[in-house]
């Protein structure tokens, strides 16, 4: 269901508790990555523009939730904040203390200007966070008049800040930021009613990780196409030989279910009809071309040319694409090859008219590194979130928000 937008309340002159999802990887302190950053700003410009004072709130890593440490310190991330908003934040953004709660944080939220940023410190350094505390939420709710929800990659957890912070505040509007509202909609609304051919592509390592998304899918694609390491598991179950390729053993069972689902659905499942193998996942690791089976003391780590097409074929003729992981080891040349092809691929079938979502985490990482990001009709922050979305779950996090 559509949730009410940022968009359509009155800021002005009022504090706006904004989850936002600065998880960010850092390297000494140095961020490595900061489209989560970029992603928040429309939601963070709306509300500053329109005079209103954003109280932005966020985790960072996993730290021991018994006070600060530096090493997981949103600091950097206020910086960089400020860098990207410049003049836009009046007065600069505002990073007050250590402390999410303590007297200068509380000090600098109340003294915030219109037009004002304020970033707090790691809500993860209060346990009460990951346990989802009330008692944590309400001191938080007294910070803020409107609760605003962007942070998409954290809307499968039932943090305080996701679940108790909204609730605590009632009957105070709680809404959705421009980012969120994109991710509904989209990874909502492709699953939900799907521009046909609609194709789903899953790739990564495991099958138990995607077992419920497979399932889903499933009843809705016409079509789905996996690679990567999980493909293995599914092969093994029809009985082809996979040499040393990752396996689930205690998912055989499950991997032979899935292939009589999608006979009895009559969706057409695309597995790999050839592969490029490697001795050891390493670099520099000799390597061999397969079709069909895989000899023993090589493991596949890619698919294979004929394999690449076949999934590109399917996806170019699409009308709506998902896809979440890759189909091989796309960090790693040569084995990047396959998860190149359908990268392209998907990038065609939007230039063709199709609605096109790659899924967060390594796929997110595999658009940006083969150029194609801003070709595609969307793609997730969220890792976890957006396959629990493709899984048909419902998160809790989102029933807290106004319907539109």
């Amino acid at each position: 269901m559509a949730k009410r937008s940022i968009a359509d309340i009155d800021v002005a002159g009022r504090r706006v508790l904004t989850r936002v999802d600065f998880n960010v990887p850092l390297d000494g302190g140095r961020i490595v990555d900061d489209r989560r950053i970029e992603a928040a700003l429309p939601t963070i410009r709306s509300i500053v523009s329109r005079g209103g004072r954003a109280v932005l709130l966020s985790h960072l890593g996993r730290p021991k939730g018994v006070g600060y440490e530096e090493a997981y310190s949103l600091r950097p991330v206020a910086k960089r904040l400020e860098e990207l908003l410049g003049e836009e934040a009046i007065g600069g953004v505002a990073f007050p203390s250590e402390d999410c709660l303590d007297e200068a944080a509380q000090a600098a939220v109340e003294a915030l200007p219109e037009g004002g940023v304020a970033l707090l410190e790691n809500l993860r350094f209060h346990a009460g966070e990951k346990k989802g505390d009330a008692d944590f939420a309400a001191r938080l709710a007294s910070l803020g008049e409107i609760y605003c929800n962007d942070a998409f990659g954290t809307c499968h957890r039932s943090d305080a800040s996701m679940v108790a912070l909204p609730r605590a505040m009632k009957p105070a509007p709680a809404v959705a930021g421009f980012l969120l509202d994109a991710e509904i909609r989209y990874l909502q609304g492709a699953v939900a009613d799907p521009k046909r051919p609609f194709v789903a592509i899953l790739g990564g390592a495991k099958v138990s990780d995607k077992l419920g998304a497979i399932r889903h899918l499933l009843e809705r694609v016409d079509a789905l196409v996996v690679g990567g390491a999980m493909a293995y598991t599914l092969l093994a179950a029809q009985g082809v030989a996979v040499g040393g390729s990752r396996v689930e053993p205690d998912m055989l069972g499950e991997a032979k279910d899935v292939l009589d689902l999608a006979a009895a659905k009559g969706r057409q499942l695309l597995l790999p009809i050839d592969h490029v193998c490697g001795r050891a996942l390493q670099a520099g690791t000799e390597t061999i071309s397969v079709d069909g089976a895989i000899p023993e003391g090589w493991m596949g780590l890619d698919v294979g040319p004929r394999t690449a097409e076949a999934f590109a074929s399917a996806i170019r003729a699409a009308g709506t694409v998902v896809w979440n992981g890759p189909m091989g080891v796309f960090e790693m040349p040569p084995f990047d090859a396959g998860t190149r092809r359908v990268a392209e691929a998907v990038a065609a079938a939007t230039e063709a008219g199709a609605v096109t979502i790659a899924g967060g985490g390594d796929t997110a990482a595999a658009v940006e590194v083969f150029g194609v990001a801003n070709r595609l009709s969307h793609v997730s922050t969220g890792g976890g979130a957006s396959l629990e979305m493709l899984e048909g779950k419902a998160f809790e996090s989102l029933a807290m928000l106004d319907d539109a």
